[in-house]
């Protein structure tokens, strides 16, 4: 039969409470930092997800239309060219 020794008990708690207080500790720098970096984030004036996202689309958007058109374009061009062939 063993019995638990005072000094040991004591010992034990304070371990305890030590590492209880480490993480509070931990929490506290981690949560600080995700502030700080949250503040330095916005400082740089940086976008959205989905601000990024919106313009990406636009942006996809406009490339097409400017494929169409320029599709447009050549085929006006090619119609200019005979009108001025059969003119001549």
């Amino acid at each position: 039969m063993q019995t638990k020794s005072p000094a040991f008990e004591d010992i034990a708690n304070l371990m305890t409470n030590a590492f209880g207080a480490a993480k509070g500790v931990g929490d506290e720098v981690r949560a600080a930092a995700r502030a700080r970096a949250d503040r330095v984030i916005a400082d740089m004036d940086l976008v959205s997800r989905d601000e990024f996202e919106a313009f990406k689309m636009m942006a996809s958007s406009a490339q097409q239309e400017i494929s169409e058109l320029k599709s447009q374009v050549k085929k006006l061009e090619a119609s200019v060219k005979a009108l001025k062939k059969k003119a001549k």
